[in-house]
């Protein structure tokens, strides 16, 4: 599948139920309840976030979703997950440059994110789009209970 397959744009209300839908079927990514993503869609909301969702190209479904929470001059990448059929197609990585480029255009300077030291695609995908670990936190998440690898990024 080539990049051509899917398209990046803002998340919309119309988007959410299938952005739970792909948060639910993946035991790593971070379990919101619906009324959090509606919440980070709100432009009046503080903080203030981006989401952007990874739609196919010919539906237009979600297929992969990325939030982050602005902090200036730091943002928080709070969730970001792929439908696992839609795995290591370049979604992820496509998630995260726009989202570079929009953090960059609000003036963020530095981004940080935990992952569950586990997911080690996601670390992965992390340390090749530049971040880098700054930490443990320990029993960080519940179900099952796991540490935290603490990463940032300075944006250049």
């Amino acid at each position: 599948m080539n990049r051509e397959s899917f398209l990046i744009r803002s998340m919309r209300p119309s988007d959410v139920d299938r952005v739970v839908e792909i948060a639910t079927g993946l035991k790593s990514t971070a379990q919101w309840p619906r009324a959090a993503y509606l919440t980070a869609l709100n432009p009046q909301a503080e903080p203030r976030r981006l989401a952007l969702v990874a739609v196919e190209a010919a539906s237009d479904l979600p297929v992969g979703f990325a939030i982050a929470e602005l902090v200036p001059p730091g943002a928080e990448l709070e969730s970001m997950a792929v439908a696992e059929s839609w795995q290591r197609r370049g979604l992820a990585r496509g998630l995260l440059l726009r989202l570079f480029e929009m953090l960059k255009r609000d003036g963020i300077e530095e981004v940080w994110l935990e992952v569950r030291v586990s997911n080690k695609a996601a670390i992965g995908l992390y340390h090749r789009a530049g971040f880098v670990e700054n930490g443990t936190r320990k029993d960080y998440y519940a179900d099952p209970i796991e540490d935290a690898s603490v990463m940032g990024l300075t944006m250049s």
